[in-house]
Parts: C-alpha cells; sequence; structure tokens
C-alpha cells in the first residue's frame, strides 16, 4: 500500500484552531454605544427603584435611615454590578444592547470569560469612565480586553 492512498495516514490539511480565529463583525459604532449606555442606565434605575420597593416593603420605615451616607454607595455598586454581571455573563448583552443588536465579545470573537466580564463591570464603577467612548475603545473594553460588535 503507497502512503498516498493510505486510509491510516493522519490528514495534512492545515487546521485554524478557534483561539486564534479574529471575529471579522463590525464594532458597534459611537452612537449606538452611547445609546445602549442611555438605555442601560434607564434599566439600571427602574431595577434600582424595584429592588427599592421590595426592600421597603420587607423592613418598612427603617429603610431610609438604613440607606444614608456609605450604604447608599455601597446599595448602587451592588445593584449596578449585579446588573451586568447578570446579562452580560450569561448572555453577552445587556437590554440595551438586544434593543440596538449589539453583543460583547472577546479580542477573537469568542463570548468573554466570566472573569473578562467582571474587569469590565468593575471599570465601569471608576468616574470618567462613561467619558471614554469618545475614543477607539472605552476604558472598560480596554481593561477586559473585550470589544462590542453589532449582529445585526
Amino acid at each position: 500500500m503507497t502512503q498516498e492512498k493510505n486510509p491510516y495516514r493522519p490528514p495534512t490539511a492545515e487546521v485554524e484552531h478557534a483561539s486564534e480565529a479574529v471575529d471579522e463583525r463590525e464594532p458597534a459604532g459611537k452612537g449606538r454605544r452611547f445609546a445602549t449606555l442611555v438605555i442601560d442606565y434607564i434599566g439600571y434605575y427602574i431595577a434600582s427603584f424595584l429592588v427599592g420597593i421590595a426592600i421597603y416593603a420587607i423592613a418598612g420605615h427603617a429603610v431610609p435611615g438604613v440607606l444614608k451616607g456609605g450604604w447608599s454607595y455601597l446599595f448602587g455598586f451592588t445593584l449596578i454590578m449585579a446588573y451586568y454581571l447578570i446579562f452580560e455573563g450569561l448572555w453577552q448583552r445587556t437590554p440595551g444592547k438586544m434593543l440596538l443588536g449589539t453583543r460583547v465579545v472577546d479580542e477573537h470573537g469568542a463570548p468573554p470569560t466570566f472573569g473578562a466580564i467582571v474587569k469590565r463591570t468593575l471599570a465601569r464603577c471608576v468616574p470618567f469612565e462613561a467619558f471614554t467612548f469618545f475614543g477607539e475603545h472605552g476604558f472598560h473594553d480596554k481593561v477586559s480586553r473585550t470589544r462590542v460588535v453589532r449582529t445585526r
């Protein structure tokens, strides 16, 4: 039997690994990303309102005293972390991204790891971060090595 016709010979084709492939989807533009930010802030405030009502229903009149000072910041930080970690961690999309047809991907176009989503969400808590979308990539994209691409 010759080498050419040997059925047990391994294939000779080049295989491209998924980690090496680069996603060529179109990046989301600045206008679309700003609109996503606005929609997600509205969603965050709605979620905060609903959680606040639930806490008030459980704790009653003691809630306003509890949420004074640093506790209100902790409450807001916890809610914003939960909002982005739940949506981007499970679906790589927040409600704003769902409405405007975008998705978070890693540098290679694959779904980001949960660790990257945590970095991305923590970077959002930096005070100047909301203004970084004027550049090529936002601060939270650079820190987490992710990007936002269009899905439609």
